[in-house]
């Protein structure tokens, strides 16, 4: 069956032509109304109402990770909360390679995780942990 003798069965006078325009009428319809829910951009709202605070590739240096062995691993935060918690960041290992780590709720202290990684701390005193079986002990320094 071709597509006119379907629509003759369904529309009976109705052409192929005047379905086509009323679908090309609802296309247009509805890329104007995303055309326009794009246009007032609700992505800030959406953090707001989550409690978080996004920020860019800025402010690398706020938290650097001082260990033992004598490097410095600069945590980039990715999403704050109201409160001042980072809730996500980047944890730079090497001057171009970086973890994404995401805070776990502990009682007592803070625990980043990552891939392969995570850093276990109190206040300033943390423990960087590569592995099962690689710690290192670090300091937090404020910049």
């Amino acid at each position: 069956m071709t597509l006119r003798a379907i629509l003759a069965l369904l529309g009976g006078s109705i052409s192929s032509g005047a379905v086509m325009r009323a679908g090309f009428a609802k296309f247009i319809a509805i890329a104007s109304l995303f055309g326009a829910a794009a246009a007032m951009n609700p992505g800030p709202a959406a953090a707001a109402d989550l409690g978080l605070m996004t920020s860019g590739r800025g402010g690398c240096s706020e938290f650097v990770f001082a260990c033992e062995n004598g490097r410095q691993y600069p945590l980039c935060p990715i999403a704050v909360s109201v409160v001042g918690e980072v809730v996500t960041a980047s944890l730079y290992t090497s001057p171009r390679r970086a973890t994404h780590v995401r805070l776990v709720p502990m009682g007592v202290g803070y625990r980043y995780a990552g891939r392969g990684i995570w850093l276990d701390g109190f206040r300033e005193n943390a423990l960087l942990n590569f592995g099962k079986h690689s710690q290192i002990a670090c300091t937090i320094q404020h910049s």
